[in-house]
């Protein structure tokens, strides 16, 4: 994705202070049940889980894929956080320790994929397994999603019908091959390894409009708000203007996904008109926004 611009219009009409989201936890759901092996190198689980739920971070010795088939996502590792609306996937390779939270109440979708030893990707050949090897954010096509909806999301243990162990031997078949085949999309956020700017950018992260300044941002964080401004360009290479732009386009694809019009995401945005947040749209990604959402 083309960097922002380095005078991006900013949001006109955020709120000054609210109070901050509340996050309840729960635990990665029986993962030791759902192992993904040769025979079955697909595995599916489903969880229907509430807004600002958060499963703990964690990880699998195999590679994951979330979808949301309804509802908005958000998955943070260590150098980044995704937005995954439903229009979208996000490919976790094996041993990347990753939380998930939802934005909006969500049926999480998890796909478990097999890897051979010495191999990543859904089924790639090795020359192209580098792009696999970190994570990725997809887009979903509509069969893509009508075959992870018909996946068997039985445990181990519970009996598995030879119709049903076939039926899914197919699915996992065109999963995987449109997994190969889908787009990769730029929705990803980077983040710092300093504590005190990590803590600014999750809550920025958790809700990008609660504030409007650098100096309210750095509130309660231990730095100044010079500091602050140091710090991003030093581990993000970014102003903080230019990286909460990345967190607003995210946030954006957020919307979109629950097709809501041009006009009232850039005032959920805070931005004062459809034509500024439409400005800094295409600054940012170089097109109009309804073909950047999806929208056109």
């Amino acid at each position: 994705m083309p960097r922002p611009s380095t005078t991006p219009t900013p949001p006109a009409t955020a709120p000054a202070t609210r109070p901050a989201r509340v996050l309840s936890y729960v635990e990665s759901l029986t993962p030791h049940l759902f192992v993904p092996n040769r025979a079955r190198p697909v595995r599916a689980k489903f969880r229907a889980l509430r807004a600002d739920t958060q499963v703990r971070p964690h990880q699998h010795p195999w590679a994951q894929v979330a979808v949301s088939t309804t509802g908005v996502l958000r998955l943070a590792v260590a150098g980044g956080s995704f937005i995954v609306p439903p229009s979208r996937a996000l490919w976790i390779p094996p041993g990347v320790e990753h939380a998930v939270t939802m934005v909006e109440d969500a049926d999480l979708r998890t796909l478990y994929i097999h890897q051979p030893a010495g191999l990543c990707g859904p089924g790639v050949p090795a020359a192209q397994q580098a792009p696999w090897q970190q994570c990725r954010v997809l887009e979903v096509s509509p069969l893509l999603r009508a075959l992870v909806r018909e996946m068997p999301t039985a445990p181990d243990g519970a009996p598995l019908a030879s119709e049903l162990a076939r039926r899914e031997r197919h699915l996992s078949a065109l999963i995987l091959d449109e997994l190969r085949h889908a787009a990769s999309v730029r929705l990803g956020v980077d983040l710092p390894r300093d504590k005190r700017l990590r803590q600014l950018c999750e809550a920025v992260l958790a809700d990008p409009t609660r504030h409007d300044t650098l100096a309210d941002w750095a509130r309660g964080t231990g730095a100044s708000p010079r500091t602050v401004a140091r710090l991003f360009r030093q581990e993000l290479a970014s102003s903080f203007t230019q990286w909460r732009q990345q967190v607003l386009l995210a946030q954006a694809a957020a919307l979109a996904a629950r097709r809501l019009p041009i006009n009232q995401i850039a005032a959920e945005l805070g931005y004062a008109s459809p034509s500024a947040f439409s400005a800094m749209v295409r600054r940012a990604v170089g097109m109009a926004p309804g073909k950047f959402l999806g929208l056109a």
